[in-house]
């Protein structure tokens, strides 16, 4: 099992902010599936003010390549990442387009 933490921004209106939480609580089912499909056994987004983190834990062959090239064909996923593109906004340092930035460990308690 592998384990990624990824960072994204919302645009830092208290409005939007609430909206796309309201969203995450009602995903829709299609993105659901398509993110197990994909290989990821868990995922969890927590945030603090405009600013989000997220967990992911996947099997070992799991792919953030894999995964795009199956999203891009995917209308629903797609129509789902344009309707987060209205509260996300990309993150100091991301690369053009980039919305979720993988982050580095730089510790762990368990060496």
């Amino acid at each position: 099992m592998k384990r990624y933490i990824l960072a994204c921004d919302l645009k830092n209106d208290p409005g939007l902010i609430r909206e796309y939480i309201e969203h995450h609580k009602k995903v829709w089912p299609e993105i659901i599936e398509s993110i197990k499909k994909s290989g990821i056994q868990n995922m969890e987004i927590f945030n603090f003010g405009n600013r989000l983190v997220m967990t992911i834990e996947a099997e070992a062959d799991f792919s953030f390549e894999e995964k795009a090239k199956i999203d891009a064909n995917n209308d629903k996923v797609q129509e789902w990442e344009i309707l987060m593109w209205k509260y996300q906004e990309r993150i100091p340092l991301a690369g053009e387009g980039e919305k979720w930035v993988l982050m580095d460990k730089i510790f762990s308690l368990k060496g």
